[in-house]
């Protein structure tokens, strides 16, 4: 099926911009005529097309239940790829910005009861899920660190939520103490966890023993050297189509079927969001993404196409 990229995108307005923590602003955003934004669930994310062409992902952080508002944080990043350091420096209330998504693949499940582990910036995706469980009288848990209590944004909102949050600064408690928090799997319940690197490494670990499918991590990066490897060529066959072609050693395969006319939506181009998941019908994946886990992982039958190869010199996709 041929797709036109940019019918994915609509124009929103900025409406304001706030400050939530130290380096993190808050922005929301509005459709420039007053219309209702487009629905979303939470764990949702959208892509904003910035300055110079760049185009970030920004998990929302709103009430899903308001229907004329979207709202992100962004953090200014030091080594900033420029979306955030332009939204910090240029972003100006009254901007038009054009907008992709919402798409979710960072969805809440459901489950007897929830341990939330944030770190930073990573708090923004999680906070949805727990206005959501709140509502429908869930049971759930927040474990929320970061380097100083003023660089973590979202603090006041959450302290309403009592004992069940528990904010901790490395500065003043240190490292996350996974190991009590987390602790032994129990029945039904499930670990959502967003964060740096070292911190999700660190929860996977933590619950390595874990039923399959109950860990969910949204990751804002690849993970490092999730990308790295041999850039053979390889045939890609469309099943729907019987089209077929050869993804050369320096493309990937989504840049290959833009060629042939199939446009696959995508968003962060570096495999931790899962938007471009396609079906995989033959061959077998050289998975270089930072999305797929365990059973999901090993069974080789989706790949993400922004990023990953294959292994074998020819691929069927159901596209």
């Amino acid at each position: 099926m041929t797709m036109d990229a940019d019918q994915e995108k609509i124009n929103v307005v900025v409406r304001a911009i706030t400050s939530e923590a130290d380096g993190v602003i808050g922005v929301t955003l509005a459709a420039p005529d007053g219309a209702s934004l487009p629905s979303w669930t939470p764990g949702a994310h959208i892509g904003l097309l910035l300055d110079g062409g760049l185009e970030r992902q920004y998990s929302l952080c709103s009430d899903p239940a308001d229907h004329d508002h979207w709202r992100v944080a962004v953090l200014r990043e030091p080594a900033s790829r420029g979306g955030s350091e332009w939204l910090h420096a240029q972003l100006k209330v009254g901007d038009v910005l054009r907008a992709s998504g919402p798409s979710n693949q960072f969805p809440l499940v459901d489950a007897a009861s929830y341990l939330f582990v944030a770190g930073g910036i990573g708090i923004t995706p999680l906070l949805p899920m727990i206005g959501a469980l709140e509502q429908r009288g869930a049971s759930w848990r927040l474990l929320y660190g970061g380097r100083q209590l003023g660089s973590m944004a979202f603090v006041k909102a959450l302290e309403g939520y009592g004992e069940r949050v528990q904010i901790r600064p490395e500065d003043q408690h240190g490292l996350l103490d996974l190991q009590g928090w987390i602790g032994e799997a129990q029945p039904g319940m499930v670990v959502y966890s967003c964060g740096p690197e070292r911190l999700l490494e660190a929860v996977e670990a933590q619950c390595a023993n874990w039923p399959e499918g109950a860990l969910h991590i949204e990751r804002f990066r690849a993970k490092p050297g999730a990308l790295e490897g041999a850039q053979d060529s390889f045939e890609v066959v469309l099943a729907k189509s019987q089209k077929s072609f050869r993804v050369n050693a320096n493309e990937t395969i989504i840049d290959a079927l833009d060629k042939t006319g199939i446009h696959v939506p995508r968003s962060c181009g570096e495999g931790t969001c899962g938007t471009c998941l396609t079906p995989v019908l033959e061959g077998i994946p050289d998975h270089r993404d930072s999305f797929l886990m365990g059973k999901k992982r090993a069974a080789n039958k989706t790949i993400c196409v922004c990023c990953s190869r294959s292994l074998s010199p020819r691929l069927v996709l159901d596209l």
